[in-house]
C-alpha cells in the first residue's frame, strides 16, 4: 500500500519520501517537502504500477504513440498514407509531438492547434488534424497510457465559418477555362458542371459518361499519392464513404456534354479510357493539375485564395439557390448525409432580393402566358 516516509537531508531538513510497490518490490521517491504531496504521488505511482504503465509511459512519445495507433486502425490505403503524412509535416516536428505521451497537457494541445492556424491552414482542415489527434489520445487513455483530464478535452477549435470559400460565377470560370492549356480546358468546365472533387476528375473516363442517358457515374479516383501499375500509370481507387463499390449518379448538363465532346475530338482519351491526359498521353495527376489550375487564376484575375474545390462549391451552391434540398445535394457530392452541406453552405451568402425578384418575375410570367 502506498506510503510515506520522514527522513532528513544532509542539512538536516526534514523531507518526505512516497513509498509504493511495484513488480512485487518495494519503490521509493525522496524529496518532497510536504507529507500530503509525497502521500499523492505515492499513490499515483501505485495506481500506474497496477495498470502496467509505468514502463508504457516513459517509452512513448506523442508521435510514436500515434504511429503505433495507425497501425492499429483499419484504414485503407490512401487514409493510411494520408495521415502519416498528417503525422509527418503537423505533428513530428512540433515540441506536441517530442513531448512524452504521459506528459502531455491542455496548453501544448491549444498551442499545436493554434499553430495550424498560424501556418495558414484552413480551418476544416485543422479541424480534420485536430480530431485525428483526439482519437489517439482517446485511445491512448482505453489503453491505460494516460491517467486524469485528457489533454485534448475543451479545445478551442478555428470556427469553419470564418473562413468562406469562393463563390465563382459563370463569366468567372469562363475565364477560369479560357486561361488553362487548351488540354484542360474542358476539365474546368466539366468539375464546375458535375461538381467533382479533383481526384474523381482526374479519374474520369469515357465510359463513366452515359451520352445518351445525361449521365454521368462518378464510379474511381486517383488520390494524390496513388500507387502505381507496370506503366508506372496511377493506379485508380474506389470512391471513399459511402460510394465505395457503386458509382454515384449525376446529372451531365448540356454545356459539359458539349465541352467534354470536343475535347475528346481534340485530344483522344488515354489508352485506359482517360479522358484528361497530359501531352504524353497519361492521365493527369491532382498534383499537376491544380498546379495548372493555380496558374490559370492568377492569369485570369480571380482571388488568390480560389482553388479548384471553389469549382465544387459553387456547384453546391448553384443547386441550393435552385431550392434543392440539402439531401439532395450531399447525394450529388457523394456526401455520407446532409449535415456536412448543412455546415458548409449554410451560411454561403445569397442575394435574397435578386432571387425574390426572379422568382416573382416568373410567376407573373407564367400567369401572362395563361
Amino acid at each position: 500500500m502506498a506510503s510515506t516516509e520522514k527522513y532528513r537531508d544532509k542539512s538536516g531538513k526534514e523531507l518526505f519520501a512516497a513509498r509504493w510497490r511495484q513488480d512485487g518490490k518495494q519503490v521509493k521517491k525522496r524529496g518532497f517537502t510536504s507529507e500530503p504531496k509525497a502521500q499523492k504521488y505515492a499513490n499515483q505511482m501505485e495506481v500506474d504500477a497496477e495498470r502496467g504503465m509505468l514502463a508504457k509511459r516513459s517509452d512513448y512519445t506523442v508521435i510514436g504513440y500515434a504511429r503505433y495507433w495507425a497501425t492499429t486502425r483499419a484504414h485503407r490505403p490512401t487514409t493510411q498514407r494520408r495521415i502519416e503524412k498528417q503525422f509527418t509535416n503537423y505533428l513530428e516536428p512540433t515540441r506536441l509531438g517530442k513531448r512524452k505521451l504521459a506528459d502531455a497537457v491542455h496548453s501544448e494541445v491549444q498551442g499545436w492547434v493554434n499553430g495550424l492556424t498560424k501556418q495558414g491552414l484552413a480551418a476544416s482542415t485543422v479541424r480534420t488534424h485536430f480530431s485525428t489527434l483526439r482519437a489517439v489520445f482517446n485511445q491512448a487513455r482505453k489503453d491505460g497510457l494516460i491517467v486524469g483530464p485528457s489533454p485534448v478535452e475543451g479545445i478551442d477549435l478555428p470556427n469553419k465559418r470564418d473562413v468562406d470559400f469562393v463563390r465563382l460565377t459563370s463569366a468567372q470560370i469562363e475565364a477560369l477555362a479560357d486561361a488553362m492549356p487548351d488540354r484542360c480546358r474542358a476539365a474546368i468546365i466539366a468539375q464546375a458542371g458535375l461538381g467533382l472533387r479533383i481526384g474523381e476528375l482526374t479519374a474520369l473516363r469515357v465510359d463513366d459518361v452515359k451520352w445518351l442517358r445525361g449521365e454521368v457515374e462518378a464510379r474511381w479516383q486517383f488520390t494524390d499519392q496513388p500507387e502505381k501499375d507496370e506503366r508506372g500509370w496511377p493506379k485508380r481507387t474506389p470512391l471513399k464513404a459511402r460510394d465505395e463499390g457503386h458509382a454515384r449518379t449525376i446529372p451531365l448538363p448540356e454545356h459539359v456534354r458539349e465541352a467534354l465532346a470536343a475535347h475528346l475530338v481534340q485530344f483522344p482519351a488515354a489508352e485506359d479510357g482517360s479522358i484528361f491526359t497530359s501531352v504524353r498521353g497519361k492521365p493527369y495527376s491532382n498534383v499537376r493539375l491544380s498546379h495548372l489550375f493555380g496558374e490559370a487564376v492568377e492569369k485570369a484575375g480571380l482571388p488568390d485564395n480560389t482553388t479548384s474545390h471553389d469549382l465544387r462549391h459553387t456547384y453546391a451552391s448553384d443547386l441550393l439557390d435552385m431550392q434543392f434540398s440539402t439531401v439532395a445535394v450531399a447525394e450529388l457530392l457523394g456526401h455520407k448525409d446532409a449535415s456536412l452541406v448543412e455546415r458548409v453552405y449554410g451560411h454561403a451568402p445569397t442575394d435574397v432580393t435578386a432571387k425574390a425578384k426572379a422568382a416573382l418575375d416568373a410567376a407573373w410570367g407564367k400567369r401572362n402566358a395563361v
